[in-house]
């Protein structure tokens, strides 16, 4: 059976709203054969990562950054998760298999710079941007509910 591995950090509640649409589109009916795995961003290991056949993550836009708690997971597991660094010690370009993953963050102002420093460090991990970034500003409504239970479903589906 595959395994998804949803990581987040949803300390609102219209954070928390968007990470149970993604939940509930992971876990659809016509869904089968995924193991969804639900880990907050700071209890998150790499085992967790290891054993994953695909990744959601999502986070909070925060002074123009993602999450603590999210960065907190990429700076425990990204080595062991077969991180690369390029000689300069920035993130380097991953090389091997590939993994889906998907994004979700929510912003009151801005998200530009949290979706930045996210794909800046996957880029540097051996997985491979799946679906488009789900980046919802402001108040979370039906439209926005339904887009992260589509990212929820698309990934879980990629992997049934």
């Amino acid at each position: 059976m595959a395994r998804l591995l949803v990581v987040h950090h949803s300390p609102t509640p219209t954070a928390r709203s968007l990470t149970d649409a993604v939940l509930a589109g992971t876990r659809d009916d016509a869904i089968e054969g995924v193991e969804v795995v639900v880990r907050e961003a700071l209890e998150a290991t790499a085992e967790d990562v290891l054993v994953a056949d695909g990744y959601l993550l999502g986070t909070t836009a925060n002074f123009g950054y993602m999450s603590g708690a999210l960065k907190h997971f990429f700076d425990t597991i990204f080595l062991e998760a077969g991180g690369s660094l390029s000689e300069d010690g920035s993130a380097g370009s991953a090389s091997g298999g590939k993994r889906p993953f998907g994004l979700w963050v929510h912003g009151r102002y801005d998200a530009t710079g949290a979706v930045r420093s996210v794909l800046a460090i996957v880029g540097a991990l051996p997985w491979t941007q799946a679906a488009d970034v789900l980046s919802v500003i402001g108040d979370v409504g039906a439209e926005q509910q339904e887009a992260a239970y589509d990212l929820g479903g698309t990934l879980a589906a990629l992997l049934s």
